[in-house]
This record gives structure tokens, C-alpha cells and sequence, in this order.
């Protein structure tokens, strides 16, 4: 019996979580022999200070109901009960505490996000505290755009996968509510009846 923790860590903002990320987390879980994965709803995140998002509450119930159905998903509270900004490098040093150094944290975003990477708070020391989980969409020109970044990337970790289902967007779920649109079979129904229950996303944003 493997003795190592391989652990998955689904990061990102989920306003709203979609099947997209579902879809994602799930293929993760299978290609990389995880043994769970946990979803980490952002509390202020640094890339997102000056845009309207979603009170972290929200973010984090939807997630919770989203996820319930899969007994290898949870979902932590670690970022959105931090006080301050959120910053990736700080919830994977908590992490490294929490489980030991033999455990193995792969931590799942998608690719647009990764290119950011260099740019990201100590994005210096994340060689040595996680292994990167890229998640594309069918189309992604990936080869072009390793070339472009290869030589900042090259320090750091990171694996490629494509996700069918990444063409869904939280950005065009929030727009289809706004404009009074279908969002079945783009989010878990629970997520669609918490959106509806607490009259989220009624107002267009600019994001």
C-alpha cells in the first residue's frame, strides 16, 4: 500500500463553481493518482483586488453543495478564513505544514492562469513545495504558448491536461443570470438553486 499522500488542491476563485471544474478536478484525480482532491475557494484573490467578486460565504456554500456528491472531493476554508490576500504560496507552506514533507501537493488551475505564474508572490519557491496541474481547453494552442514562456516556466513543475468541459466559464455563467439566461447543465443543480435562492449574480459585472 502506497504509504505517500498524493493530494490535489483545486484552486481558484468559484464564482460559481461549474462542471467545468468538476470535470477537471476529476480527470486530475485519475491521471495523477491522487487520493482526494480539495477545493480552495480564494478569499481575496491578489489577482482580483480590484474586481467584484462574490462574498467568500457564497463562494465557499456553492462549493460545498457542488462537491457534496463525490466522496473524493472536499472542500477546505484555509484561504477564505486567512485574514488579507490571498496568495497561492502561502495556502501551499500551510498545506506542507499540515501534511508533512512526504507528502506530494499537486495543485490544479488552468493554463491561462499558469502563464501568470512567474508573477506570482515567492513564485521562486514553488519548485519545492507543489507540483502544477495545467488544465486546457479542445483548441488551446499549447505549443505556442510553452514556447513563449518555456524559459521562465522551466524551474517549475507543471503537467498539461485537456478539459472538454472548460469551455464553460464563470464569467459567462454570471452573464447568462445577469441577462435572465439558462445555466442548467452548465453548474450542479444545487449550485443553480443557490444562485436562484439568494438572487446572486442578477446585476452585469464588467468581469
Amino acid at each position: 500500500m502506497r504509504a505517500t499522500t498524493r493530494l490535489g488542491i483545486m484552486g481558484g476563485t468559484f464564482d460559481p463553481l461549474h462542471l467545468g471544474h468538476l470535470v477537471t478536478a476529476e480527470e486530475a484525480l485519475v491521471q495523477f493518482n491522487l487520493d482526494r482532491v480539495v477545493f480552495m475557494p480564494a478569499g481575496r484573490p491578489a489577482r482580483k483586488t480590484d474586481e467584484d467578486v462574490t462574498p467568500a460565504e457564497h463562494r465557499y456554500l456553492m462549493t460545498v453543495i457542488g462537491t457534496a456528491a463525490n466522496p473524493d472531493f472536499e472542500v477546505s476554508r484555509m484561504e477564505i478564513d486567512r485574514p488579507g490576500v490571498t496568495y497561492t504560496v502561502d495556502t501551499l507552506n500551510a498545506l506542507r505544514d499540515v501534511h508533512g514533507p512526504h507528502a506530494e501537493l499537486f495543485f490544479i488551475t488552468g493554463a491561462d492562469a499558469v502563464w501568470d505564474i512567474v508573477g506570482w508572490k515567492d513564485a521562486e519557491r514553488f519548485s519545492g513545495l507543489a507540483t502544477f496541474i495545467a488544465a486546457t481547453r479542445p483548441g488551446y494552442d499549447l505549443d505556442a504558448a510553452r514556447n513563449v514562456h518555456a524559459e521562465e516556466l522551466a524551474r517549475i513543475d507543471i503537467h498539461f491536461i485537456e478539459v472538454p468541459a472548460l469551455a464553460i466559464s464563470s464569467t459567462d455563467i454570471r452573464r447568462r443570470v445577469a441577462e435572465r439566461r439558462p445555466i442548467r447543465y452548465l453548474v450542479p443543480e444545487a449550485v443553480a438553486a443557490y444562485i436562484q435562492k439568494y438572487r446572486l449574480y442578477r446585476e452585469a459585472r464588467q468581469t
